[in-house]
């Protein structure tokens, strides 16, 4: 969380820089479509997403290691029960701040630092339906190569693994003393 203060504070640090002068009614329009296909109101949610994920990952070992196997599946019910109120509490005002950071400070620099003319070009790039296709493309592209990367790699990579796991379970066998 402290993460999340600190960008959020520098967020609005920085709007305090960004410039205030009165923006044209087209070049507001243009901010507006660029703004609306960047998805910046995603960020303020993988922040807040982020640490509650880790949290519930952490929580997962120590129920698997410490709590009595038959009281495991309730417990992480408990967790995941915590965790997903948390995040129902707290996200939509924190979408609210984002959006509120996005149009203080994303905007007057988007503003600011393009013209009129290349908003409309950003606009249309970003709403281009090749850019579309493309954007739906790459979870596949990234699966593939993925896949071949596991296939050219994996033979050489899956012992040395394996190794590290043992080494690894070593250490924390001897850590804990046994």
């Amino acid at each position: 969380m402290c993460a999340m203060s600190m960008a959020l504070g520098l967020g609005l640090a920085g709007g305090a820089c960004a410039q205030t002068a009165a923006v044209p009614a087209e070049k507001q329009a243009l901010v507006k479509r660029v703004l609306a296909k960047m998805a910046l109101d995603s960020v303020g949610v993988q922040m807040l997403q982020a640490p509650v994920a880790e949290l519930v990952r952490q929580s997962r070992v120590v129920v698997s290691s410490r709590v009595p196997a038959e009281k495991q599946e309730a417990a992480m019910k408990d967790v995941t029960a915590e965790a997903t109120k948390f995040l129902d509490q707290e996200m939509p005002p924190l979408r609210a701040s984002t959006q509120a950071v996005v149009q203080a400070n994303v905007a007057p620099l988007l503003a600011q630092k393009f013209s009129t003319e290349e908003l409309k070009q950003l606009a249309d790039i970003l709403e281009a339906p090749v850019l579309a296709k493309f954007e739906t493309l790459v979870p596949e592209m990234k699966k593939t190569v993925g896949e071949n990367v596991a296939k050219a790699n994996g033979a050489q990579i899956e012992p040395k693994m394996t190794e590290l796991q043992n080494r690894v379970g070593l250490r924390l066998r001897a850590a804990v003393g046994q």
